[in-house]
């Protein structure tokens, strides 16, 4: 991974402390800022330009969502920063709020995992690279409770569609997929062309916009033209 320039956007002073440590040890991270609440934060990259910006979901003024609206405002201000959102929550809502402008260069981390460097590692790197990144226990949290909504064709996934589609929401290739199911590349092609077959989602080209008709599927929203 090149050079990733990074704004760090954290309140509390030990995950901050920690995340700059961890950060710290990797050579491919340079941290440009590190502030605390949300207009710092745009003020950070009106100043740096980094490349990525790593948020709290909640933080000063208000502790509510100001991560969510760094992604939403960034997306208009600064389209080539990739946002990655670290939260405590495993809420689809708030996932799918960050992918609400559009999936390219975001991301939905969840907090009791990023002091794993190799999880943040992998998240920065799909979101610096223009794609997406979802955790996977808020993929899964989306699966079940669309699986329960009566006469969802999710219901008519076989087990192994269901995990074949778990990996593709969460961003990976079908050679990835393949690795981490143990099956050939070919048979991931045909789950996929049967899971999106049944989903509705034929004629997607995009990888980042299949994803994200994946997510909103899965949360029962619609998908915008």
């Amino acid at each position: 991974m090149s050079t990733v320039r990074l704004v760090l956007a954290e309140d509390n002073l030990l995950v901050r402390e920690g995340l700059v440590t961890l950060l710290g040890r990797e050579p491919s991270i340079q941290i440009v800022a590190v502030v605390t609440d949300l207009p710092q934060l745009i003020a950070a990259v009106d100043e740096q330009a980094p490349d990525l910006v790593l948020t709290d979901i909640r933080m000063p003024p208000t502790h509510t969502d100001e991560g969510v609206q760094a992604a939403i405002a960034l997306r208009e201000s600064h389209p080539d920063v990739g946002v990655l959102v670290v939260s405590q929550f495993v809420e689809p809502s708030y996932a799918l709020a960050v992918l609400d402008q559009g999936s390219r260069g975001r991301g939905y981390a969840l907090k009791d995992r990023v002091d794993d460097l190799d999880y943040l590692l992998r998240a920065i790197e799909a979101v610096r690279s223009g794609g997406s990144f979802i955790d996977q226990d808020v993929i899964d949290v989306l699966i079940s409770a669309r699986s329960r909504v009566l006469g969802s064709p999710i219901t008519a996934l076989t087990e192994r569609e269901l995990e074949v589609l778990a990996k593709i929401a969460h961003g990976r290739t079908n050679a990835g997929v393949a690795m981490e199911l143990q099956i050939s590349e070919h048979a991931v092609e045909k789950h996929t062309g049967a899971i999106f077959a049944k989903l509705g989602l034929t004629g997607e080209g995009q990888v980042n916009r299949r994803v994200k008709a994946v997510l909103l599927y899965l949360a029962g929203v619609k998908e915008p033209t």
